[in-house]
């Protein structure tokens, strides 16, 4: 399967995950983040006939969009909280984020990584002065060893993407992409555990009932999307790939990304591992931008036509990070 439509269902959003809790978010965080501008691609625009806009969170603090999740959650955090230290599950961006505000605000950070996370990533992470295990060869693994830990040390948890603050956190990328083109008729980034898609979605379905958002992931095991394909959380196996970034499970108790995600994503596509050299390569030929496997989803997404009649639409793409081996970029942008 190569596409998965869904239909927005739900009315207004409220609760904890809330069009007011991304304006107070985008408040809260400001002094940690980037807002990052969104670029005219012309390059893009005359490969697909559509008007392409790129929105740079590679060029974000820490070089990806999680930072502003991870903000919004530890900022949060009450002085009990800090005191007993914190605790999270990463293949990479994420686990960096954490370990950068927590270093900024005083707090003890523990990073769980599976041993498919790339070198460059763990050794950033430590450079944060986070403590970091490497456990197992999935996220799975890596989850059962922060359970542990959790259990051990008191330690409190905080999700890379299933918890109501990240994701409002990350929906201010939507509110930002909407505050500079109202007018967009769709927005399409990368979809893993689904705290991005599910925050930009909800930003943009509160304030553009036309803008479409469109999910794009790996065609190895994607795991957000074989949980809609089986209408609940799934696990799924991991593989090695160039977009290290959107492998792994979702989480079999996932109460937050799941339900949103299929609520008020309008499709997700697949893509291929041999799509996402290219269309690395391309962003750097054309744009000068070097971006990461996940990022690359996006382009290769456009590149492949995966999405759609789209000539005439103003597209908003989410260059998700930059956090890519030297090795990795030399490799796909010379073969």
């Amino acid at each position: 399967m190569t596409s998965i439509k869904t239909t927005s269902t739900k009315g207004a959003f409220s609760g904890p995950i809330s069009a007011v809790a991304i304006l107070l978010a985008s408040n809260r965080i400001t002094p940690y983040i980037l807002r990052t501008p969104l670029i005219y691609s012309r390059a893009l625009s005359k490969e697909t006939g559509a008007e392409i806009w790129l929105k740079l969170e590679n060029i974000q603090n820490t070089g990806s969009f999680k930072i502003r999740g991870a903000a919004n959650r530890i900022l949060q955090l009450s002085e009990e909280e800090k005191r007993r230290g914190i605790i999270t599950v990463s293949s990479g961006n994420h686990g960096r984020a954490v370990a950068q505000v927590a270093q900024k605000a005083g707090i003890e950070a523990t990073i769980c990584l599976s041993k498919l996370v790339p070198e460059n990533k763990v050794e950033a992470i430590r450079s944060y002065g986070a403590i970091v295990h490497i456990a197992g060869n999935s996220q799975d693994e890596a989850q059962e060893e922060a359970e542990r830990l959790i259990l051990e040390k008191k330690l409190v948890w905080i999700s890379a993407f299933d918890d109501p603050v990240i994701i409002t956190g990350q929906g201010t990328i939507g509110l930002e992409i909407l505050q500079d083109m109202p007018d967009c008729d769709m927005i399409v980034t990368p979809l893993s555990g689904g705290g991005l898609l599910a925050g930009i979605a909800l930003a943009t379905k509160s304030l553009s009932s036309h803008t479409r958002v469109v999910g794009v992931s790996m065609e190895i095991e994607p795991g957000m999307v074989r949980s809609l394909e089986a209408g609940k959380p799934v696990n799924v196996d991991e593989h090695p790939s160039l977009a290290d970034a959107l492998g792994g499970s979702i989480g079999l108790d996932n109460r937050y990304s799941f339900p949103y995600v299929r609520d008020y994503m309008d499709q997700a596509v697949l893509v291929s591992e041999e799509s996402l050299a290219p269309a690395l390569r391309y962003t750097f030929e054309n744009e000068g931008l070097v971006i990461e496997g996940g990022s690359a989803t996006t382009v290769a997404a456009l590149l492949a036509g995966k999405l759609g009649d789209i000539k005439g639409k103003k597209i908003a793409v989410v260059l998700t990070g930059r956090n890519i081996a030297t090795d990795k970029v030399i490799k796909a942008i010379t073969e």
